[in-house]
């Protein structure tokens, strides 16, 4: 009887793995591999660099002058080009821009009282350039406009002088520049002189020269062009004084020409050199 039931449970045991390995097969067979997802890699997006804007028109100015690509980079093209009211749309291979301007060449600016050289230009976004070609009296005005800002010539227009144009006073220096008798005859003897104390340059001298003098003082000035630049002074033709601001854009420095109408003719009569 003993041996009739561990048969039994032999049996039974036997039965419940056969079935036990059958479910195991199914299961295997209905198994399907689970694809490992990978998680998303966040990509950090690049904040697009900030673009510069430019100062002063001055600063501007400097590297519009210096770096021909610059010029190119920051001309408005087609570009408005009016020659005595001729109107022309000139594209960049039609523009002779490299010929209007050379680096180490100082440039001028016109003003009729001293506080106007105190007029900031940080916060101006409109400004013409004038080059004004003593020879044949002409006029090339360049229109720079700041929009987002950033300086662009967006026109040029080519005229002859007119009395706006501080003519009268254009006309005497032409003659001023070219003429050395003329010109030492149109300095008031004896000028005023003011330059800075070579000992301390925190510190004004002036002075007096006679007018023998002046050749060996004399700034170099422009012979065949000069230029203004409107920064909204008000040039006046029949103003009787004028100062001319002499720009060496390369050494960083500026002299200042005087110049005063007295009995109907100009004479300079104070000069101030900051070259020193």
């Amino acid at each position: 009887m003993a041996l009739l039931c561990a048969a039994f449970v032999a049996t039974g045991c036997s039965d419940r793995v056969k079935k036990l390995g059958e479910r195991i097969e199914q299961l295997a067979d209905q198994w399907e591999p689970v694809e490992e997802v990978e998680e998303p890699v966040e990509i950090e997006e690049e904040e697009p660099e900030p673009v510069v804007q430019d100062g002063a028109f001055d600063d501007f100015f400097y590297s519009y002058m210096a770096d021909q690509e610059f010029r190119r980079q920051r001309t408005k093209f087609p570009l408005p080009y009016y020659r005595y009211d001729d109107p022309l749309k000139l594209e960049e291979e039609e523009w002779g821009g490299e010929s209007l301007f050379t680096p180490d060449e100082n440039y001028t600016v016109i003003f009729d009282k001293e506080d106007d050289l105190e007029l900031s230009t940080d916060s101006l976004n409109s400004v013409q350039f004038e080059w004004i070609t003593l020879e044949n009296l002409e006029v090339e005005k360049l229109y720079f406009e700041r929009i987002e800002g950033i300086w662009t010539l967006e026109a040029v227009n080519v005229r002859a002088l007119e009395e706006g144009d501080n003519a009268d006073f254009v006309q005497f220096y032409q003659k001023f520049a070219t003429d050395s008798l003329y010109q030492q005859q149109h300095v008031k003897n004896p000028l005023t002189y003011i330059t800075v104390d070579p000992d301390n340059d925190f510190s004004i001298l002036e002075s007096f020269i006679d007018v023998e003098q002046w050749p060996a003082f004399r700034p170099e000035i422009p012979m065949e062009r000069l230029s203004n630049i409107n920064y909204g002074q008000q040039n006046d033709n029949s103003s009787v004084e004028k100062i001319l601001k002499l720009v060496n854009p390369v050494g960083g420095y500026f002299n200042l020409l005087y110049f005063r109408k007295h009995r109907g003719s100009w004479q300079l009569y104070r000069y101030e050199d900051t070259s020193v």
